[in-house]
């Protein structure tokens, strides 16, 4: 009992200095504190002011791994996205977590990457690590062969227009989709 109460207000103590104006205090522990909020306990205001997504992206990852006679075995891609679809379609209940968990983690990776996939920081390393091993989970879960290597492949295609025919939205989807394939990542066994 002891053990629960003190971690509930050791983490609306580290939620508050968060979210509390810049002082002193949360300067100090700045790092302790962004260790606990990020990336599960992140506050946002887009509850009260939400930005819905103008566009679908569709992310689909593909693993790789070496035979033993030292040829690599690539696996044919697999859309995570619709497997996340498929998991809240028919559910009266879905999980916030199924809905939004990959989708998040793909937006905050492109708010820290921009169009280079190359880190700059160490929120942005651990937003790859996050994103890479939420990855290899689902990947694992589909195949359950084993891989050393994953890569995504993210299609974005922009919301049509209201009224659109779907003859026209899949037109304009074709014409400007945009296609980004990120490099090959190391997953390690523990990952």
């Amino acid at each position: 009992m002891a053990l629960c109460l003190t971690t509930a207000l050791a983490h609306v103590g580290l939620v508050f200095l968060h979210v509390a104006p810049s002082n002193v205090v949360s300067q100090r522990f700045s790092a302790q504190v962004d260790a606990w909020i990020y990336p599960f306990f992140e506050q946002n205001w887009r509850l009260f002011a939400p930005d819905p997504d103008s566009v679908n992206r569709q992310i689909s990852a593909r693993t790789a791994h070496t035979a033993p006679d030292g040829s690599v075995q690539v696996s044919g891609w697999v859309d995570l996205t619709a497997v996340d679809a498929s998991a809240i379609e028919h559910n009266a209940f879905p999980s916030h977590t199924s809905q939004n968990m990959l989708r998040r983690s793909w937006t905050s990776y492109v708010e820290l990457h921009g169009g280079d996939d190359v880190p700059r920081s160490e929120r942005a390393v651990m937003m790859q690590r996050y994103l890479r091993n939420i990855a290899a989970d689902r990947m694992t879960e589909q195949d359950g062969k084993p891989f050393e290597n994953i890569q995504l492949r993210v299609v974005t295609l922009p919301v049509a227009a209201q009224g659109s025919t779907d003859r026209e939205r899949r037109a304009a989807a074709v014409k400007n989709a945009e296609t980004r394939l990120l490099p090959w990542w190391k997953v390690a066994p523990d990952a």
